[in-house]
């Protein structure tokens, strides 16, 4: 049994404590809140587990194998990296951490103490997600031309991030998934409405290896909550909706195509394919206990996360990117890669 210390019980936290605690392999032995209340609330839940304001009471607990961290993400480094020094394993809520630099400290000391590292991008265990990537490895799609995802709605507005931080880590951790590679650069433009100095919504492009595309809309000020990706390819395009609770993915067997051979201006034709509409079948089951079964998984079997401590720092280059394009009013920043 993997003892796991779970710190912050705020808005996601209750969710993986519930889920670690369901798991045949995990044991949740405690939970730390700033917040008595809280404590509180997960007492009355679960009697048995041991609750504290004070993470360092879970760090220093030597029968403790695991810290999940769903505190706010200003918090995720000092939390973090104490428990790697304990010799803990980690499981750290997107983003990994605030900066950079922060989050490349945390992925060397997890590989000098060869711990697990390991970042809440639920989305790539989701079974929309797979099928995609399925899709596009298995060339059904074709060649990839881009990728468009938008992810706004009214709120939750953040104190310690903008809303590229807090949204887009979503989208870029899904396309650097299913591409199987990472941007080369980034550019974005970003306001801030609400309040001064925190960007509520913006607009970020990012350019992959091999000419492909990918455009993320991000907003905390839209009259409507809309998750949805589409992706298009040289063969078929597809519309994931994640809002959507029963066809979450559609694709389409459209397409455009040149004559290869033309004389003249004239002759020039473009060939449109309009075929079928079909709705894949997928796997029901919440991605939160497939992401913790996971998480499980790496510690026991040593294996490398899919959404690994690197993955999360790929993650946090292009965040950072992002920002310094914005305050450059738009300008592609080339990202560097350690």
């Amino acid at each position: 049994m993997i003892k796991v210390g779970v710190v912050g019980c705020g808005y996601w936290g209750p969710n993986l404590i519930r889920n670690f605690i369901n798991l045949p392999g995990a044991d949740v032995k405690s939970c730390a809140d700033i917040s008595e209340n809280r404590l509180k609330h997960m007492k009355n839940l679960y009697p048995s587990i041991v609750t504290t304001t004070n993470y360092k009471d879970i760090v220093e607990d030597p029968e403790i194998d695991a810290i999940v961290v769903a505190t706010p993400v200003s918090s995720h480094f000092e939390i973090s990296h104490a428990a790697l020094d304990a010799g803990k394993h980690v499981f750290a809520e997107k983003p990994l951490t605030r900066t950079v630099e922060e989050g490349l400290k945390l992925v060397t000391k997890a590989e000098e103490k060869k711990l697990t590292l390991m970042v809440g991008h639920t989305f790539v265990f989701t079974a929309a997600v797979n099928k995609i990537k399925e899709l596009i490895e298995s060339g059904e799609l074709g060649e990839i031309y881009y990728i468009s995802t938008s992810r706004v709605n009214l709120g939750i507005f953040q104190e310690d991030i903008n809303v590229i931080w807090d949204l887009a880590p979503h989208d870029v951790s899904i396309m650097n998934y299913v591409l199987g590679s990472r941007p080369e650069s980034v550019s974005a433009v970003g306001h801030s409405y609400i309040r001064p100095e925190i960007e509520d919504v913006a607009f970020v492009t990012m350019k992959y290896p091999g000419n492909k595309l990918a455009n993320i809309h991000v907003s905390w000020l839209n009259p409507s909550k809309i998750r949805k990706t589409t992706v298009v390819g040289s063969k078929k395009m597809l519309v994931y909706d994640d809002v959507s609770s029963l066809e979450k993915i559609r694709i389409y067997d459209k397409g455009v195509t040149v004559q290869p051979h033309y004389d003249t201006f004239g002759e020039f034709q473009l060939s449109y394919r309009y075929g079928d509409i079909s709705i894949p079948k997928l796997d029901d089951a919440e991605p939160l206990k497939i992401e913790c079964q996971h998480f499980v998984d790496c510690i026991e079997q040593g294996i490398t996360s899919r959404s690994s401590g690197v993955d999360g720092l790929d993650v946090l280059l292009v965040l950072d990117s992002a920002d310094r394009s914005v305050r450059q009013n738009g300008a592609e920043v080339k990202i560097e890669y350690p």
